[in-house]
């Protein structure tokens, strides 16, 4: 029989559980319902009056109203098939499945929807077969099963996306294309495919809007939050469960929508409960699990209720409760068991391991992760296995197996290095990378105690390979990507969106920039709060629309990314017979460091992090930047970080050129000032070593693969210098054309105070770094003039520093305010002019992501302001900050500083550092340690917060 009408009904579907997350699949698929020709056989009204009055009840959500329902479809359903009516057997058979998904019996619910399958297939319904594949998938991936899910996935894609014979028809496929979109992403993000997953929400996310289904387009921002907290960027998961959870309270006329926006309502609560316990804040956590949890019972989620019982287990867990998370998980794996939720399953039996390995009940703890762990792998949960082999491992040590902990933890990397293998954004590899360090540490602190048990057998070796492995892979990965035009074979829109992109963000930036010079008020403060929400939102946009780019990119396709080093590498290809590598790595029990020689090396244990870091940042920062200091308080407050660090290796390094690869707050720590314990009263280590940094041995190596065979740049100093930051510079009302001749302004008297670079004034403004004019005239005069560049005054802009010409220079000398955003690195930056000759506002921020838009070939840049050698310490990555910038732009080699230098004294230095290297042909990291010396030796200058900000990065040939 032909269908003459249609209705539509949705249904709220299930929520699968990734590890400590939410993901699920679409909230509203639609299923058509027939209304019966007027002409119908009396068995056809009444089996459609069943239907209807089945559909009525079901529609009620409750136990009771299930039972009723499935009784009226059984009546039915043999009345629709005595008159041969096909649609209302389909649509029957679909109602009854729905039925038994909602009482949670997904297996049982399965069979109806198999027998309906092929009957939308006679009639040639592309909606009804589109949705009923949908319906299977959604089952499949609740029973443990995504493979098999993603195989009716996508064979409900094409048929989606057929034409419909009729408006309503091909808006029903469209609303099923997003459906499907949205259940493929939730897929992926299951099997720990996250760039893939991205991938089709982002598709599905503006058909959604396009159709109007706003329970549909809070769950694909919820997928999408999903893929963001998995990869370790919970900040940026939490924008989109905002945005869900936003759509979710709005209000519906219709009783369907509205139960499907509260069930959505509860997922994102759940979903913003884990960004709150991902960063450490369990009370907050909870608080969002608690509101979830009565909001599950209401719509009866019975997989949802699984899923915050689950949660509220782990934040009580995680606030030291074992006992009291206990019957939450408990409560969880009952329901899990009796609706066949296999991922929920094997989740709370790995959380329940983990209760009792904190009430010291290991051998029960190995009982609940092994049966975690093949569940995790029966439902291809990636990321659930590398969890659960962690824990196995920990446990494996605690009853010392510690062979079988090797093979679990070895695998458990295993799977993190595939998954970080799938991202596309550097961004994304790092900060998933970041958030897995922890299984690196466990293997390194493994390894090291077979070590001690084994002394021969290799163990040290490999963990030195390891912890070079885990350091800077990002950057290792971005030094490659810079000699690529990454947008080579990019899709022109693409391009064009980008542009697009980026002239909004320079457009807000310049706003930004108006306000921050505007006087202080509330208003301003508002205005320009909304300013970042709208500059975060086009980061969003723009992060996303790079994904794509790269993912259409014939270069980036091309790319091959290098290997870490391993320590034989290493050993013949960067270390020569003077130089030495110090490497360490600090973790919660014990910390390590490796010396590693031409020839040799030895490992030594260290204190754990907290002593190390405590050491570092309660009593040695203090004194780094106290221009007070004496030498006596100097040497108490750092000597014993100094033993721990130095100590064990003096006899090795002897006056060796030494490497530091540090770890953790020892990256704030500029090594040369530090005590040397050889001497009997203060002495910097400076005076026996010259010493340089690397994020890993393995980036060196890749910098002198890219630039060994480069053109030596023709030109020897450019200089940006004594910007103009403020419309009442007097500089703004001289000469439309200030001089900018070195010479003629040499004699400019220094300021008659003592500003660090990174100081404003009581005006919120920046201070005028006369100092640095003098600086810069200096070191313009050791160099001919025909091979010098200067930038001064109005020309110490932006748009100079974003120009070609620098490109011409071997070294480029940055002489102003700098300044670290450790929270946000890409907003770290230095300053140059903010106002024109006109003293009319301009943007003279160059940010971190300018900088990596450059192109230098430059041997050396330097960057004399504060704070530039800063930034967020990534774990994994170390600083990322400025440094890494320039090394992306070219730069072998950058000098910066880690505190607020004084004005003075760092004129003085650079001057000093400029001469040695220019007219005494030192070597920049020779340069830089004489001129250090020298100040140090003087009596003025002995505190380390005059000479020792300034460290080196980078290749020391």
């Amino acid at each position: 029989m032909q269908r003459m009408t249609k209705h539509w009904i949705k249904l709220a579907s299930f929520t699968p559980l990734m590890v400590g997350m939410l993901v699920s699949v679409p909230q509203m698929i639609v299923i058509p319902v027939v209304l019966a020709q007027s002409s119908q056989s009396s068995q056809q009204t009444e089996a459609q009056k069943l239907y209807q009055e089945g559909e009525r009840l079901r529609q009620l959500a409750t136990r009771e109203s299930f039972q009723q329902a499935l009784a009226k479809f059984q009546q039915a359903l043999p009345l629709f098939r005595a008159t041969d009516d096909l649609y209302g057997e389909a649509d029957t058979l679909d109602s009854i499945g729905l039925v038994y998904i909602g009482v949670g019996q997904p297996q049982q619910a399965l069979t109806f929807f198999q027998q309906a399958l092929p009957i939308y297939r006679e009639l040639g319904d592309p909606s009804g077969e589109a949705n009923t594949l949908n319906i299977i998938g959604s089952l499949y991936l609740d029973l443990g099963q995504p493979q098999q899910a993603l195989t009716f996935y996508q064979q409900a894609l094409p048929i989606s996306r057929e034409m419909g014979d009729s408006t309503e028809e091909r808006l029903s496929l469209r609303s099923v294309e997003a459906s499907t979109l949205n259940s493929l992403g939730s897929v992926y993000v299951d099997i720990d495919q996250p760039q893939q997953a991205l991938d089709f929400l982002q598709q599905a996310l503006p058909i959604l809007r396009e159709v109007g289904d706003r329970s549909g387009e809070a769950n694909a921002l919820n997928n999408i939050g999903n893929v963001y907290i998995n990869i370790g960027q919970p900040q940026q998961a939490l924008t989109f469960y905002q945005q869900a959870l936003s759509i979710s309270r709005t209000a519906s006329n219709s009783t369907e929508e509205r139960l499907s926006l509260r069930a959505e309502e509860a997922e994102t609560l759940d979903n913003i409960g884990s960004v709150y316990s991902e960063i450490d804040q369990p009370q907050q956590a909870l608080t969002f699990y608690q509101q979830a949890l009565p909001i599950r019972k209401e719509v009866g989620d019975r997989y949802g209720e699984a899923t915050t019982l689950n949660s509220i287990g782990s934040v009580y867990s995680d606030l030291d409760q074992p006992q009291q998370a206990l019957p939450f998980f408990q409560q969880a794996l009952l329901i899990s068991r009796e609706i066949g939720y296999r991922f929920e399953e094997a989740n709370t039996l790995n959380n329940i391991g983990g209760v009792y390995r904190d009430i010291d009940q290991p051998q029960q703890a190995l009982t609940f992760f092994q049966q975690s762990l093949p569940i995790h792998k029966a439902v291809s949960n990636r990321i659930g296995e590398a969890v659960t082999l962690y824990n196995l491992t920990g446990v494996k040590i605690t009853l010392n197996n510690l062979p079988e902990a090797l093979q679990d933890i070895q695998t458990a990397i295993k799977i993190i290095e595939d998954i970080r293998g799938q991202l596309i954004l550097p961004e994304s590899r790092t900060t998933f990378f970041a958030s897995v360090q922890s299984y690196y540490k466990l293997q390194i602190d493994l390894l090291m105690q077979l070590h001690q048990q084994n002394p021969t057998q290799g163990y040290d070796k490999q963990a030195f390979n390891l912890t070079e492995r885990s350091k800077a892979r990002t950057l290792l990965e971005l030094l490659i990507e810079s000699k690529t035009n990454i947008r080579t074979g990019a899709a022109p829109e693409l391009l064009q969106q980008e542009r697009t992109i980026q002239n909004q963000i320079s457009t807000l930036d310049k706003r930004r920039i108006d306000l921050i010079n505007a006087r202080n008020n509330q208003a301003t403060s508002q205005r320009l709060e909304s300013l970042d929400t709208q500059r975060e939102t086009l980061q969003t946009q723009y992060r996303e629309l790079q994904t794509q780019i790269r993912a259409t990119s014939s270069a980036y396709a091309a790319l091959q990314y290098p290997q870490p080093l391993t320590l034989e590498q290493i050993q013949q290809q960067v270390l020569d017979e003077n130089t030495v590598i110090l490497s360490y790595s600090l973790d919660r029990d014990r910390s390590y460091l490796w010396l590693v020689t031409k020839t040799s090396m030895t490992s030594y244990q260290l204190p754990d992090k907290k002593i190390i870091e405590d050491l570092a940042n309660k009593k040695v920062r203090p004194q780094l930047t106290n221009p007070r200091t004496t030498r006596n308080d100097f040497a108490a407050n750092t000597t014993e970080l100094s033993n721990i660090l130095l100590k064990p290796v003096l006899e090795q390094i002897g006056n060796k050129r030494i490497v530091i690869i540090s770890d953790g707050a020892l990256q704030y720590i500029p090594f040369g000032v530090l005590p040397d314990p050889r001497a009997a009263e203060y002495q910097p280590l400076l005076v026996t070593n010259e010493i340089v940094y690397l994020p890993s041995a393995s980036t060196l190596q890749t910098i002198r693969n890219e630039t060994q065979n480069r053109p030596i740049a023709p030109k020897t100093l450019a200089v940006l210098a004594d910007p103009v930051f403020s419309s009442s510079d007097q500089r703004v009302n001289q000469s439309t054309n200030p001089p900018a001749n070195p010479q003629t302004n040499s004699a400019l008297p220094l300021a008659a105070q003592n500003l660090d670079r990174a100081a404003r004034n009581a005006r919120g403004e920046w201070d005028r770094l006369t100092g640095t004019r003098q600086e810069a005239s200096t070191i313009l005069n050791l160099v001919p003039e025909g091979s010098r560049l200067g930038y001064f005054d109005f020309q110490s802009s932006r748009d100079n520093a974003l120009s070609n010409q620098l490109s011409q220079y071997r070294f480029i000398h940055w002489a102003t305010h700098g300044f670290a955003n450790l929270q946000k690195p890409e907003l770290s930056g230095i300053v140059m002019s903010l106002v024109d000759q006109n003293g009319q506002q301009e943007n003279g921020y160059l940010l971190l992501e300018d900088i990596f838009n450059l192109s230098f070939n430059a041997d050396l840049v330097v960057l004399s302001a504060c704070q530039t050698g800063l930034g967020e310490v990534v774990q994994g990555e170390g600083l990322v900050g400025l440094t890494r910038g320039f090394m992306y732009a070219g730069t072998p080699r950058v000098v910066t500083s880690l505190w607020e230098v004084p004005d003075t004294e760092t004129a003085t230095l650079m001057s000093k550092f400029y001469t040695k290297m220019l007219q005494q042909n030192l070597r920049p990291s020779e340069a830089l340690r004489s001129a250090q010396l020298e100040m140090f030796r003087s009596k003025s200058w002995f505190a380390p917060y005059f000479w020792g900000a300034f460290t080196l990065q980078g290749e020391w040939r």
